[in-house]
């Protein structure tokens, strides 16, 4: 409406032979309508249902051939997940990280299960009985901030086969470092975690379940640019395992995945010195830079139409609870709810009752009003002068 508004106050200009005019207007109208534009798109726009988990809603990209059998997208309760039915774990698996998350804490409730939305093949809790690893979670328990995510976070395609001195000492301080990076420093994160199979002799458990070579948790924060990858050997024979901090190139290599699609090689290539424990982060004291990777190969870039194409893959299930910037939003409101008791509704009976405040309209609105005004205004001013001859 405003584009025709527009172009009928250009031809009239031009008509009425006044260029000097009509160009100022032109550049007043356009200038006035991108703004009316940006604010309309800055007010419609919001996380998309399973896709806000991911770094500017794009998933993980699978790329060695090897790895897309029997693949199955998961969309859970505060993360995601791409499933194999070949190694019966998630290859990847991501959630977004923000200190309003964080904070909201809820007692711990294990009830391991078996993933229903996986049709094909999965791990089984019969899989890990007796065989001397933990079920490890790639998302922590500790990052959910519902019930239902953290029932979620509980399902065997969270896990993967984890010795105990890795799952329970090494990584476990892993996860609250990186949980420290946010809640410390108030930043927001991107999180992807999974396992890594090497060689060609791989341990399997029960009915085929994979047991990893190396567990991974690659990060990355927008604010800070802090960025890298913790890469952890899954040896049993090792008391405590090392931790390798690796590029984001660097892990890439190893797993056959573009972690970070939308993000340059350049940023990628980069390895900050990233906190082996919480105590390891201050508050008021930067990640630092450790040096740049010039060596490894970067994934290779991905189509915008595999982009799109595996963003399809991933839909609400039935007890999907919404984004979690919806989820939030409900969590802060349930305080104020559940403070109004009866005693104290009828005490607020008996006072004036105030007017409500009125809400103010959404500023799109009242540029687009202001626009239209000067736009007919000066049409009217056209019309004047035309008379006039």
């Amino acid at each position: 409406m405003l584009s025709l508004y527009c172009l009928l106050f250009f031809d009239l200009t031009l008509m009425f032979n006044m260029a000097t005019f009509n160009s100022f207007s032109r550049i007043l109208c356009l200038a006035l309508a991108s703004a009316a534009t940006s604010s309309m798109a800055a007010a419609n726009s919001k996380p998309t249902p399973c896709l806000d988990q991911f770094y500017q809603e794009t998933a993980p990209q699978l790329q060695r051939e090897s790895l897309k059998k029997d693949t199955t997208a998961l969309c859970l309760n505060g993360f995601n997940a791409m499933h194999s039915g070949v190694s019966k774990t998630s290859f990847w698996v991501a959630e977004y990280l923000t200190p309003e998350r964080l904070s909201i804490k809820i007692k711990r409730e294990d009830s391991f299960h078996e993933e229903e939305l996986v049709q094909g093949a999965r791990a089984t809790l019969k899989d890990y009985r007796g065989s001397g690893y933990d079920r490890g979670h790639m998302v922590p328990n500790a990052d959910m901030p519902t019930k239902a995510a953290q029932h979620d976070s509980f399902s065997l395609a969270n896990m993967v086969p984890q010795t105990p001195q890795n799952n329970q000492q090494v990584w476990r301080e892993l996860e609250e470092g990186v949980r420290a990076l946010v809640t410390k420093q108030q930043q927001d994160l991107y999180v992807i975690t999974g396992p890594e199979y090497s060689g060609k002799n791989i341990k399997r458990l029960g009915n085929g379940l994979l047991v990893p070579t190396a567990t991974y948790k690659a990060i990355y924060a927008p604010k800070s640019g802090v960025i890298g990858s913790y890469y952890v050997s899954n040896d049993m024979n090792e008391l405590k395992p090392q931790v390798e901090l690796l590029s984001i190139c660097a892990l890439e290599e190893k797993i056959g995945i573009n972690l970070f699609p939308t993000l340059k090689d350049s940023e990628k290539r980069k390895i900050y010195n990233l906190p082996l424990k919480a105590s390891n982060v201050k508050a008021n004291q930067a990640i630092s830079l450790n040096t740049t990777d010039t060596k490894s190969k970067c994934a290779a870039s991905v189509a915008q139409k595999d982009i799109r194409a595996t963003q399809q893959l991933f839909k609400p299930s039935d007890s999907y609870e919404g984004t979690m910037a919806e989820v939030l939003a409900k969590i802060e409101a349930q305080p104020q709810e559940q403070q109004t008791t009866e005693p104290k509704a009828v005490e607020l009976q008996k006072q004036p009752t105030e007017p409500k405040p009125v809400e103010p309209q959404p500023q799109s609105i009242d540029l687009f009003k202001i626009i239209l005004a000067i736009l007919l205004g000066s049409l009217g001013y056209l019309v004047s002068k035309f008379l006039k001859k």
